[in-house]
């Protein structure tokens, strides 16, 4: 593990956090531990709930009121799906 003191860390942190990401033992020392860094994968409830204090079933509703309130919107003309193509989306 490449071991780290939180200055060397911050100097390159955009860097370190890739190697991090591509799997390599990245380690910042934080008093007398070491903290690793490692990817996590992130759950669209749990991001709710920690983020916006949204219960699973809070959410479930959310999101259908949400594409409700879209494909109103779609309806009317007032937006459309994202192709993918961002420049050829925008010429209409």
């Amino acid at each position: 593990m490449k071991t780290l003191s939180t200055t060397e860390a911050r100097v390159n942190l955009t860097s370190w956090l890739k190697r991090a990401a591509a799997g390599e033992d990245i380690g910042i020392l934080c008093g007398n531990k070491v903290i690793a860094l490692r990817p996590v994968e992130v759950q669209s409830a749990d991001y709710a709930l920690r983020e916006y204090g949204l219960a699973p079933d809070e959410l479930e509703h959310w999101s259908a009121r949400m594409e409700h309130e879209i494909e109103a919107a779609r309806a009317k003309g007032k937006t459309r799906r994202y192709s993918g193509n961002l420049e050829a989306d925008l010429r209409g």
